[in-house]
């Protein structure tokens, strides 16, 4: 590494704002920067740092398998950076969970309790970078009284396990146990900490409203639980459907730039600016491809584990509950008994596709601090919005 690029990481790095204190990005020391510059070139595209150069564009809101396609206007595509989106990113270790998490934050003004901070957990082959957007809508919003905390779930994004002899686990009660000692690790005191809003899209739902149980045993503040498109019922009626259409995604893409045009071309993600942000840290370079950083196929074992008894859970989850869908109201049996029983509240966005976050994410932020602004603000005896 040059040391014009040294210099720029380190420049970059101590811009960052603070998490909490014991909390700090981890930097490689100075002796060690040529065996990680792969890491530095890769973070570069995906918001690690600061760098000017990649500024956000003032764009608004059946595949080939092969690998040889056209490649796409570079103009249109080229990736963004996220640091025009989140404060800082950060690498935290959680020796509980064998992990070091790669998180992205954006702190609340408010510090200690009198502030509040979403806790943003992803979908399954997703990163915590799909919630960009949407981070940034947060705290216009919101006037930054409102922090949001995104992460990267194990085997996904760039956080990597610590473990000797690592094998995969992607459990709900895994997932949810990391959920849980990452918090701990970064808000050590529940009495000091900011209040929690918990946020999950697909399979990060069914991970918070479980997690939500665990936080508030250990006298953490919530301030409630939004789950984002995922229905029990019609999740797992889909399951037996879900390899063939894996089959229509190709295995891989000769760019980043191709795999930005894939998403957006078949309407995985419909908002072109969040796909620039949001895709380069689900692929990884494999010889002159890109491929796959974590293949949703060899996630299949744990489908019906992740969906299994959400229902069930969501509503029985001891604090606010809000449930936002897609396009069109899908409830299973369970959810239309809580719904009419006042248990939690439901909002439907049109003209969005299960990337409800990044598709929409105006719409949504406006959602969620409405929700926290009723929730978080509630006088001491007042039953929360979806309270039983």
């Amino acid at each position: 590494m040059s040391a014009l690029q040294r210099s720029a990481l380190s420049a970059r790095i101590a811009k960052l704002p603070q998490l909490p204190p014991g909390i700090a990005p981890t930097v490689a020391p100075q002796s060690n920067y040529d065996d990680c510059e792969d890491d530095v070139e890769e973070d570069e595209t995906d918001g690690l740092g600061a760098l000017p150069s990649m500024a956000p564009s003032n764009q608004s809101n059946r595949p080939n398998r092969s690998l040889k396609r056209t490649k796409p206007h570079d103009s249109e595509l080229t990736p963004i950076s996220a640091a025009s989106y989140f404060s800082q990113a950060v690498e935290v270790a959680v020796p509980p969970a064998q992990l070091t998490f790669r998180v992205y934050y954006t702190p609340p003004k408010l510090s200690g309790t009198k502030g509040t901070v979403m806790v943003c957990h992803h979908g399954a082959g997703f990163s915590a970078l799909s919630f960009a957007c949407f981070a940034k809508e947060v705290e216009n919003l919101s006037h930054g009284e409102c922090g949001v905390l995104a992460l990267d779930a194990r085997e996904h994004g760039r956080t990597e396990s610590t473990a000797a002899a690592e094998e995969m686990d992607l459990s709900v009660e895994r997932l949810c146990v990391d959920v849980v000692e990452l918090i701990k690790t970064i808000f050590p005191t529940p009495s000091e900490s900011p209040t929690l809003l918990l946020v999950g899209h697909s399979m990060g739902g069914s991970v918070i409203v479980r997690a939500s149980g665990a936080l508030l045993a250990a006298k953490y503040k919530l301030a409630g639980v939004a789950v984002l498109d995922v229905v029990e019922g019609f999740t797992l009626d889909a399951l037996p459907h879900m390899h063939n259409l894996l089959d229509s995604r190709p295995d891989g893409f000769d760019s980043q730039e191709e795999a930005i045009q894939w998403h957006v071309s078949t309407n995985t993600i419909r908002n072109p600016l969040s796909a620039r942000i949001s895709v380069p840290p689900i692929i990884t370079p494999s010889g002159t491809a890109w491929r796959w950083r974590t293949p949703l196929r060899s996630t299949a074992p744990y489908w019906a584990n992740w969906f299994t008894g959400l229902s069930k859970t969501f509503l029985s989850a001891r604090t606010a509950r809000l449930l936002v869908l897609a396009g069109t109201d899908r409830l299973d049996k369970e959810l239309m008994i809580g719904q009419m029983q006042g248990k939690f509240q439901l909002v439907v966005i049109p003209n969005v596709g299960h990337m409800v976050h990044e598709d929409d994410p105006t719409r949504l932020a406006e959602i969620l601090v409405e929700f926290w602004k009723r929730n978080d603000r509630v006088v001491a005896g007042v039953k929360k919005v979806g309270e039983s």
